[in-house]
């Protein structure tokens, strides 16, 4: 990897890939939101948190499934379409990855079977009722679906409990019941009133990934670096939410937790990396 490559010139080639993203969406009006820390950046720094490199929009499953549609119509030779569907032992969501570009994460190091380059994140914004247990019943699938996928890559448990709980994965018929889930949790997509939005196919606990509907339900343009993307009318509100007082920095030992990428090149691809550490 050139070593005077840094952080900023990953952030670039990932705003190159979210330009198209939002380029094709515009033009076949597809609904999508700036989510987590890209909506956060926006607010606080006026485009990408300084220290972060990804970034992550949700998607409604129809808003997705258009997404996918229009995106495999257009045909790029610069974009993938990376997701749950098409790559073994994946989580619950999608990339669109940017060709001839490395971004290799540790979990991912041994894998030569995937695409590798850089991305942005397209999460799935599912909708739960109000019912409290039934809420209860959908992050439970959702955390299953999330420690199923984690124990089938290389990734280390941080805890006791989530190592006793990896371990007893391998006594159980999990690709049968990760289906099971998945059909719980994509359930109540259909609801048009009476519902909550949730996102817990991620390490979020359990009120950080149970949204008002008002949150994600009209979008607005955000400025975002030297363009606009789409986010909440209630960003604010949702980034309060979140993170409380929003505006105010974290430690340094947490911004360095912010970087996913264990190797990265904005000019070579992936390729090369994986075929010399085989």
């Amino acid at each position: 990897m050139d070593n005077m490559q840094t952080v900023r010139d990953v952030q670039e080639k990932i705003l190159d890939t979210m330009k198209y993203i939002d380029s094709l969406c515009r033009r076949h009006g597809i609904v999508y939101y700036i989510m987590g820390g890209t909506a956060l950046g926006a607010v606080r720094h006026g485009g990408f948190i300084p220290w972060d490199d990804d970034l992550d929009i949700f998607m409604t499953p129809s808003e997705y499934d258009k997404f996918k549609a229009v995106f495999e119509a257009e045909n790029s030779e610069r974009f993938v379409l990376q997701e749950w569907r098409t790559t073994p032992d994946y989580l619950e969501y999608a990339k669109v990855r940017m060709n001839g570009t490395t971004f290799i994460e540790e979990v991912f190091a041994d894998r030569t079977d995937m695409h590798q380059g850089i991305y942005v994140d397209i999460m799935i914004l599912h909708k739960v009722p109000q019912n409290p247990l039934l809420q209860r019943l959908v992050y439970l699938q959702s955390k299953f679906v999330t420690l199923y996928a984690l124990s089938q890559r290389n990734w280390k448990p941080k805890t006791r409990v989530q190592s006793i709980v990896l371990k007893s994965l391998r006594f159980l018929p999990c690709k049968w019941m990760a289906k099971r889930c998945y059909r719980r949790i994509y359930k109540y997509d259909d609801r048009t009133a009476d519902f909550r939005y949730c996102y817990w196919i991620t390490p979020a606990k359990f009120r950080q990934g149970l949204f008002d509907a008002s949150f994600f339900s009209e979008p607005v343009d955000v400025p975002f670096e030297d363009t606009v993307l789409l986010g909440s009318a209630r960003i604010k509100d949702y980034l309060a939410y979140r993170y409380g007082d929003y505006m105010k920095l974290p430690p340094v030992e947490k911004r360095e937790a912010a970087v996913h990428a264990m190797l990265y090149d904005t000019t070579r691809d992936y390729s090369h990396y994986l075929k010399t550490t085989e």
